[in-house]
């Protein structure tokens, strides 16, 4: 009995060893095949630029396997410290030559800098149990601009109807100055619009038709005031100011007219000449992301001396 159990114990030691010394070996092999090569892992970060204000806005990373074997990776990002988020990972097995891509929406809540720092990828074959950790340099600075994605859809909803059907000439109460043309009477037409030299021409009825004067003044004005800096649905009232401001002047300009804009508070801020050329949404764009509530009552019988001298 003594003879048998010694002999099972140095079977089951031996067998021991062996599993040791084989684990020990795969542990060596998966650490030479991982850190054999230079650049095992190619990734990319891919932000909307710039970023919009109040809307949800897309972050795409996408990983390439340079291996010759296929790997478990881990990687994790790190946006910006505005947005909180402390935790963005993405697991996946990657075969060799293949790549994948990760997607996520950020949601800025403010207007400046967004730092976008390195990737982190963790990388990790046959047992495992050893990573080796890839640094990809992915460092970007992405300015929060106001709601661009929001200027888009307000001009796809004005102007997709006339996009479908074509231009239609509408009939609208009273008329401008601006004239267009002469054209025969119809039921409908304002009887004071009647051009008395032409009927007498044409020995019919003639009346004088006018159409939208172009090319107007618009001025916003945006209030900064110390109301303005109240929260709302993770925005500041002024941030959605903003936003609108930018949507509505780019309307306008897209409608022919000129477009201004002025900041006040307790005393007169920003002023921009309206104007209506390529580069003024641009411009009014600039102007916009640099706004910041001054946390003062606003002095309305200050900017009604400033519209008076500067408008």
């Amino acid at each position: 009995t003594l003879f048998v159990s010694g002999f099972a114990y140095k079977a089951m030691f031996l067998i021991a060893q062996a599993a040791l010394g084989l684990f020990l070996a795969l542990c060596i092999l998966e650490v030479v095949i991982l850190f054999a090569r230079r650049n095992p892992i190619a990734a990319s970060r891919k932000v909307m630029n710039p970023l919009s204000v109040g809307d949800d806005n897309k972050v795409t990373i996408s990983v390439e396997n340079h291996f010759p074997f296929t790997i478990r990776s881990i990687v994790y990002d790190n946006p910006p410290k505005q947005l909180q988020l402390r935790n963005q990972s993405f697991a996946n097995r990657l075969e060799a030559g293949h790549s994948a891509q990760f997607d996520y929406l950020i949601h800025p809540n403010e207007r400046g800098e967004f730092k976008f720092k390195d990737l982190y990828i963790y990388c990790s074959a046959l047992t495992h149990l050893i990573q080796r950790k890839v640094v990809v340099k992915q460092k970007q600075i992405v300015p929060a601009y106001p709601s661009i994605i929001q200027m888009k859809q307000y001009e796809l909803k004005v102007f997709a109807q006339t996009a479908a059907t074509g231009i239609k000439k509408i009939r609208r109460l009273g008329h401008n100055n601006e004239f267009e043309q002469i054209k025969p009477y119809v039921q409908g037409d304002d009887i004071r619009t009647v051009n008395w030299k032409a009927t007498s021409r044409m020995n019919e009825l003639m009346v004088n038709q006018y159409q939208d004067e172009r090319e107007q003044q618009v001025f916003t004005i945006i209030d900064k005031s110390r109301a303005m800096r109240m929260p709302f649905n993770e925005l500041t009232l002024l941030d959605y100011a903003i936003n609108s401001t930018l949507a509505f002047s780019n309307i306008c300009i897209r409608k022919g007219d000129k477009v201004g804009l002025m900041t006040f508070s307790d005393k007169l801020g920003a002023k921009l000449a309206a104007d209506r050329s390529k580069h003024q949404l641009a411009k009014i764009m600039e102007l916009l992301y640099a706004q910041k509530t001054r946390f003062l009552e606003a002095n309305y019988e200050m900017l009604y001396h400033g519209i008076r001298n500067h408008i």
